[in-house]
């Protein structure tokens, strides 16, 4: 039995260790004890704004072993429709391969329609190609070509 809840501060530890514990996370995050104060900044702004929900999902013995963060974002078209965007999917690493992730999509997927969103996105790095194929089991459509800009 999976929970669901809204991360709180005593999560962000676990949170950032997911997101840290593979190829990619481990060359953009920071894990260290105690964390940088950049994470529970970010928590706080996160944690005051209706529109994220940064979630944890808990095993049947209260162990984190996966997050999610959703973002709702109004917008004027689709008739000022909702988009939902579900980013930093991570499931505890001795957990993978178990089904956890359907389900967690599952629930995002239902919570989005419980916001009134019309559609959920998400971006994936193309070097994550099982990620990718999981995505598209799903139902995801790869419909528009995504691009971004970072600043140093």
């Amino acid at each position: 039995m999976m929970k669901f809840r809204k991360a709180n501060q005593g999560d962000i530890s676990s949170i950032v260790h997911m997101i840290a514990d593979d190829d990619l996370g481990s060359k953009r995050e920071n894990f260290q004890s105690p964390l940088p104060k950049e994470y529970l900044e970010a928590f706080e702004r996160i944690n005051s704004d209706a529109n994220q929900e940064l979630i944890v999902v808990e095993n049947d013995i209260t162990e984190i072993i996966g997050t999610l963060q959703l973002s709702f974002i109004q917008y004027l078209t689709y008739r000022g429709g909702i988009r939902a965007q579900i980013e930093a999917v991570r499931i505890r690493k001795d957990h993978r391969g178990l089904g956890i992730g359907k389900t967690m999509f599952t629930w995002a997927i239902n919570r989005a329609k419980e916001r009134n969103a019309h559609l959920l996105q998400l971006t994936t790095d193309k070097q994550r190609p099982q990620a990718i194929k999981f995505y598209e089991d799903l139902g995801f459509k790869s419909t528009h070509e995504g691009m971004k800009m970072h600043f140093e």
